[in-house]
């Protein structure tokens, strides 16, 4: 382990909505400080820069360096801007404006896809019957992250010989194939509202209001002025039809855009399901349809229904992959070491 790398590391992990931060300690076991973590509202603060001096003069920490995952495309290492957030990001202008030796920015569903190296226990629920895959007990392995929050982020794990490496992609984008006449009834709908019409704008907080809408609209009813919690919480309380179909059209339509995800990255070791939303959606998720839409592929039935799917119940994926991301920067191993043909005890 390089001596000048194992330092702690500011972590920060930046939404649309909220930034938290977080201190990583790469020497230890669990590298994340469970009891450094903060969050703060975007909305409510000027810049990145100046939310960073905030939190580390309210918690007196001292780092060297800081990971930040920012939810938006990195270019060429240095800047980002966020998709759903004002803020521009580069790293040399943060790193000299807080006085680190380095900042490395990533995607935030790298950070994301990292979390999963470092997660165990309470931290997962399997969704569906099929067992839970144990991250590097093989030479090679493809798993998927996707999550729905404020938009919808996509990340990739690869495992190859002990060593991990991340996509780092945008497929939150990617345009929404519907499979059912309710699917083409909605598609055309925000079609006419919005043109173009990526998963996102279906699988994401405000994508649950706009299917909402879509089937207020294709029911004939009147839409009530509802936020993404009040849909939710009216499925919950069965208080409300078209908000119990909403959020059940949701799971089956994320089932859908997971399985495509599978076919797609070759990712056949597994799924995680991550994002603010899941801790939420969790009872529907696990109901039936999101698993049955998520294997209804054809001719790979078969093998999709052999395709775990995980829910990340941690509630700090973001930060725990920062922490990740840290010990490998550190030049510390995340995956314990596998003798040649079998996986480690």
């Amino acid at each position: 382990m390089s001596p000048s790398r194992s330092v702690p590391t500011l972590l920060v992990d930046l939404g649309g909505t909220n930034v938290r931060f977080g201190v990583a300690n790469p020497s230890r076991e669990h590298p994340l400080l469970a009891d450094s973590i903060r969050r703060y509202r975007v909305a409510e603060h000027d810049s990145l820069v100046a939310t960073a001096r905030q939190y580390l003069d309210e918690t007196g920490l001292v780092v060297k360096r800081a990971i930040v995952a920012a939810a938006g495309r990195i270019v060429d290492g240095e800047t980002v801007k966020v998709t759903n957030n004002p803020w521009a990001i580069s790293a040399h202008q943060t790193a000299e404006a807080l006085g680190l030796e380095h900042v490395h920015l990533v995607n935030d569903f790298a950070a994301q896809s990292m979390a999963v190296t470092l997660l165990h226990g309470d931290d997962l629920v399997d969704v569906g019957p099929v067992p839970r895959p144990v991250v590097g007990a093989e030479d090679e392995q493809t798993f998927a992250i996707v999550g729905p929050g404020t938009g919808l982020g996509v990340g990739g794990l690869l495992v190859r010989g002990g060593h991990c490496s991340v996509l780092q992609t945008e497929g939150g984008h990617a345009g929404f194939a519907a499979h059912t006449p309710e699917d083409i009834a909605i598609l055309d709908y925000l079609n006419h509202k919005y043109g173009r019409v990526s998963n996102e704008r279906l699988i994401c907080g405000q994508g649950l209001v706009n299917l909402y809408d879509a089937i207020c609209h294709m029911v004939g009813a009147q839409p009530a002025d509802l936020k993404p919690e009040d849909i939710t919480a009216r499925a919950k309380a069965d208080s409300c039809p078209l908000c119990t179909r909403t959020v059940e059209t949701f799971a089956g339509i994320f089932g859908s855009v997971a399985g495509d995800l599978v076919l797609t990255l070759g990712a056949w070791d597994g799924v995680y399901l991550t994002g603010g939303l899941i801790p939420v959606l969790l009872p529907w998720l696990e109901r039936g349809r999101f698993r049955e839409r998520f294997e209804a592929k054809g001719r790979f039935r078969d093998i999709m229904e052999k395709v775990p799917t995980q829910a990340i119940m941690n509630p700090e994926p973001g930060l725990l992959g920062g922490a990740a991301l840290a010990v490998l920067d550190s030049g510390r191993p995340l995956l314990p070491r596998r003798e040649s043909g079998h996986a480690a005890a």
